[in-house]
């Protein structure tokens, strides 16, 4: 795993952006899209896109969180890294992190591996999911994320 010191220093790893509502929407958009296409996927038993979308919707929920702060990423390690930081400062909970680093070792067993593991889906779970991550992100203030943006790169 990844260091968030070590992401910081990598190209595509953890760097500032312009905070961004629109594309924090646009997130969790692809978040609702990919759960509908989920539900087709898991009628028809593939276990490999069923983890593929379950770990997609987490990480995009995750992402939509991120572009509100201004925090880009785009190695995946890294934004399970830049989770990790904002559960230590109270933005998310319920261990997050923990979550998404599951399921993505499960996407890449079943997906890259050929393992065929069970996947373990709760699509009302996911749906909260997506919700809470839209509440976090509209409770986020100016201030706040001046704060964790600070913090981040102090």
């Amino acid at each position: 795993m990844a260091s968030l010191d070590w992401c910081k220093n990598q190209k595509d790893g953890i760097q500032l952006a312009e905070p961004s509502e629109n594309i924090a929407e646009d997130y969790l958009k692809n978040a609702e899209e990919s759960l509908r296409v989920l539900k087709m996927v898991m009628e028809n038993g593939s276990r490999i896109w069923t983890a593929t979308m379950k770990y997609y919707i987490e990480y995009f929920c995750v992402s939509a969180v991120l572009s509100r702060i201004g925090i880009k990423s785009g190695i995946h390690d890294c934004t399970i890294e830049a989770t990790e930081f904002l559960e230590k400062h109270g933005v998310f909970k319920d261990n997050l992190s923990t979550r998404l680093k599951r399921s993505k070792e499960l996407r890449i067993d079943n997906q890259y591996n050929l393992k065929n593991r069970p996947v373990d889906v709760d699509t009302q779970d996911l749906m909260d999911l997506i919700l809470k991550m839209k509440d976090i992100k509209d409770k986020l203030t100016e201030k706040r994320v001046n704060e964790l943006r600070s913090r981040l790169f102090s």
